[in-house]
């Protein structure tokens, strides 16, 4: 069966709904992470449990939220209490299996700057609203898998503030740092997919998206790009894109 067209939006959103197991509790975010996670439910993992920042735990999501503050999150929660105690009873007693984050830089070793953009903190050219709860997911989830607009500012050799610790210096640094779980399994981008070597952590190209070449991705990232492993992204298929567009965003909202 032929592949309909799709857009890049559709395609990352497919992406992040793959990368989410039956029966995990998934951290989501607004935007693509709500996406893939309400893909993920209606297709391979429909014991998946759903985790807003706004305190409700395994939605059952009927209609997309506009954020993880929309009422509609609540919709066939178990609990629906608040940012305090999703924080405290779930994420830091280590029960969040995936956390979504995305940030304004993203090096090499998967660490997440959304805070500032200039070599001194105090004095930055630009200022981000930095973390919100962003720390705690990359800190305390088992995993995370980032989501990114692939350009070379964004992805530098090392962010100039980090926001949310990835695997720090790479290697072992992230357990000797305190660390104890958790760690960036996936970078989703705009050109890819980026995963991290099991003993260096350092970044490789695993996903190049339709259209594109190993070689573009790395000329579009400001460090040196092991692309040897890099495979083309296998496109949505007609389900996917069926769910997609018909049960998990037919407005438009975030799909356009």
């Amino acid at each position: 069966m032929a592949v309909p067209e799709y857009t890049l939006t559709e395609l990352m959103a497919v992406i992040a709904a793959r990368e989410i197991r039956d029966g995990e509790v998934v951290f989501a975010g607004t935007g693509l992470p709500m996406l893939g996670v309400m893909l993920a439910q209606k297709t391979h993992a429909p014991e998946c449990i759903i985790i807003f920042e706004a305190g409700t735990v395994a939605s059952r999501l009927a209609h997309l939220p506009m954020s993880v503050g929309d009422p509609r999150v609540m919709c066939g929660a178990a609990s629906a209490a608040g940012l305090m105690e999703v924080f405290s009873f779930v994420l830091q007693a280590g029960r969040v299996d995936v956390g979504f984050l995305s940030g304004a830089q993203v090096d090499r070793f998967g660490n997440i700057n959304s805070t500032s953009i200039g070599a001194d903190p105090r004095h930055p050219s630009v200022r981000f609203s930095g973390s919100g709860g962003a720390c705690d997911i990359a800190c305390l989830a088992k995993r995370t898998i980032i989501i990114a607009k692939h350009e070379k500012r964004r992805f530098p050799e090392k962010v100039d503030y980090v926001t949310s610790p990835g695997w720090l210096g790479g290697g072992t640094s992230r357990a000797a740092s305190g660390l104890v779980r958790g760690g960036p399994d996936a970078v989703v981008t705009t050109m890819g997919v980026v995963r991290f070597h099991p003993v260096s952590k350092a970044a490789y190209l695993a996903n190049y998206h339709p259209g594109l070449t190993p070689r573009l991705v790395a000329e579009a990232t400001g460090f040196p790009l092991d692309i040897a492993q890099a495979v083309e992204t296998a496109p949505p298929s007609p389900e996917e894109l069926r769910i997609l567009r018909e049960d998990v965003d037919p407005e438009g909202i975030f799909l356009g």
